[in-house]
């Protein structure tokens, strides 16, 4: 067996895994909540469909995209061997009684919000993303060039008050998911520090809130803004 191999089926690889996959989301989620950013620009959602375009039709993006898919796939499925692994590894009795004390809400649900999350995504692919690549999307011209007008699509989705309820909800679980990742990632590379985890900490509480309420403010904005 490789040194690849049994770092990979140990548990500081397994971690090492999903701090590295989790720490690329997060800057996926920081660029894709920079993007979106252009809902809110008011001009009929011109620079939004740009925008869609530039992200489906560059090669460099393209890379990105499927490194993204790469590490959703393998955050999910690291996250459940540490899960399984935790649970065979933890005596009942220990865990019920010092949990509570010893960790926060956040760091002993993360598998019950990564599931929610996870369904959510299912939900936002099939309505967004499915269709920008094979859905059948009314076409718009800006200067002579023809885009999908995935903005009419996104303003259309976000007309129905359910839809907009899950994205708010599921934005909360989010920064749940995010406020126990983000330092907890650092931790685990080894960059940790008295005189740096601290502000680690205090940005990874910052951005659990400020980066999900930018994503929970577009359905809402869209919601108010088209009824």
């Amino acid at each position: 067996m490789s040194w690849v191999t049994k770092t990979l089926k140990s548990t500081l690889g397994r971690k090492l895994i999903m701090a590295l996959t989790g720490l690329f989301l997060i800057l996926f989620l920081t660029g894709h909540v920079s993007g979106n950013l252009l809902l809110f620009k008011g001009d009929g959602g011109e620079a939004f469909n740009i925008y869609a375009k530039f992200m489906t039709t560059n090669p460099a993006v393209k890379i990105l995209s499927y490194l993204t898919y790469i590490s959703v796939i393998g955050h999910i499925i690291y996250s459940i061997l540490l899960a399984q692994h935790n649970r065979a590894a933890r005596p009942v009795g220990y865990a019920e009684s010092k949990a509570s004390t010893n960790s926060t809400w956040s760091s002993r649900n993360m598998g019950v919000l990564g599931t929610i999350i996870l369904i959510f995504l299912v939900v936002h692919l099939q309505g967004f993303w499915a269709k920008m690549h094979w859905g059948q999307i009314p076409m718009v011209s800006y200067d002579g060039e023809e885009y999908k007008n995935l903005f009419l699509i996104v303003s259309e989705a976000f007309k129905q008050e359910w839809l907009v309820a899950l994205y708010v909800i599921a934005m909360g679980f989010l920064g749940f998911h995010l406020s126990h990742g983000f330092a907890s990632a650092f931790q685990t590379l080894g960059l940790n520090h008295k005189k740096y985890s601290p502000a680690i900490k205090a940005l990874g509480q910052l951005y659990c809130i400020v980066v999900p309420a930018l994503f929970a403010s577009m359905p809402l904005y869209i919601y108010f803004t088209a009824n």
